[in-house]
């Protein structure tokens, strides 16, 4: 982690780069920067690298010591969703920069990837917008508790466990086709949760299911759409349940999804969506806290990366609560509530 000092009483704009070496083209990123320096007239940004100890909270820490007047989040979703939990009560902005294998809250959001002197610039040009950032306080087996923020989705059972048991190295290599085998041999087993659960203050139920999943986006990898009501600013967390039985429930699934990705891709095919029945394999509720029991610990998972196995959760969103540099031009994507 290093920064270049620079920091006088009465400075120019300053921007923070909070960056995964392991994802990010780092030459191409600091060539990024200082042309948009240059040409904005900001001072030199400082630089502070994740490790591999830490997704990026130590970096992030640092970089708000000098009170940048924006965050450049490079790498992938794990990076953004640490860094999104230490500035976000600063109200200073943070700026993506996709770099990962997911970018989910990136492909939620609708920004170009693949581009990033462009990413770049945007942080540098571009307007800020508040969205929601959720928290999950959670209760491991030996009785600690802990709370993280994540800004895309919360995960138990299969979500989780592909999370913990899916091949780093592989992963880099081929993306998301390295999930194909612990979904296999989750699915092949059968393997289920028992869980009590209550959304917002309603009575405790009992389920038992495959995988819950509570979402502050909508759309999860190969832009495939498994919350429909999904709004990254609305102040609520959608979530579904998984309870397939058998193959043939894990194909209705399949298929279902496959079609929101189809019929989201107009107006009337978001209404049907939206219109028709549910499915016994997968159920959604919308909620501001939704919390959980759960009978025998389960792994949990925050924006794609695995917290280890816990025995509570307790799920909220704050409203608006964590401040994006977004492209001007991209400024009210479609899935935003206007403000």
């Amino acid at each position: 982690m290093s920064g270049n000092g620079f920091h006088p009483a009465d400075r120019r704009n300053l921007a923070a780069v909070v960056f995964n070496p392991t994802n990010v083209p780092i030459d191409p990123l600091r060539e990024a920067v200082r042309s948009a320096e240059n040409t904005n007239g900001w001072a030199p940004s400082l630089w502070f690298e994740t490790g591999p100890a830490d997704a990026g909270t130590a970096a992030a820490e640092a970089a708000l010591a000098a009170s940048p007047d924006v965050v450049l989040a490079a790498g992938g979703d794990g990076t953004v969703r640490a860094v999104a939990e230490v500035i976000h009560p600063t109200g200073i902005p943070l700026a993506l920069l996709p770099s990962g294998t997911g970018n989910l809250l990136a492909r939620n959001l609708r920004l170009t990837l693949n581009d990033l002197p462009r990413a770049v610039d945007s942080a540098f040009t571009g307007t800020d917008r508040a969205v929601d950032i959720a928290f999950a306080a959670f209760r491991l087996p030996d009785g600690t508790r802990k709370t993280r923020a994540f800004v895309v989705m919360a995960g138990i059972g299969l979500d989780a466990h592909m999370a913990g048991n899916t091949n780093n190295a592989l992963k880099e290599r081929i993306g998301w086709a390295a999930y194909a085998d612990p979904i296999a041999r989750s699915v092949l087993s059968g393997r289920r949760i028992h869980i009590h659960y209550r959304v917002d203050n309603g009575r405790t139920h009992t389920l038992s299911a495959h995988t819950v999943i509570v979402g502050n986006c909508g759309t999860i990898t190969a832009n495939i759409l498994l919350l429909p009501d999904a709004v990254v600013d609305d102040g609520l967390l959608d979530v579904v349940v998984f309870r397939p039985r058998g193959p043939l429930g894990w194909a209705g699934i399949g298929s279902r999804l496959a079609t929101n990705g189809v019929l989201n891709r107009s107006r009337l095919g978001r209404l049907l969506i939206r219109t028709r029945s549910e499915s016994t394999a997968l159920t959604y509720v919308q909620a501001g806290r939704f919390e959980a029991r759960i009978d025998t610990a389960q792994e949990l998972e925050l924006d794609g990366d695995p917290v280890g196995a816990v025995t509570a959760v307790r799920l909220t969103v704050r409203h608006r609560g964590l401040t994006l540099r977004l492209p001007t031009d991209d400024a009210t994507p479609q899935r935003l509530v206007p403000p």
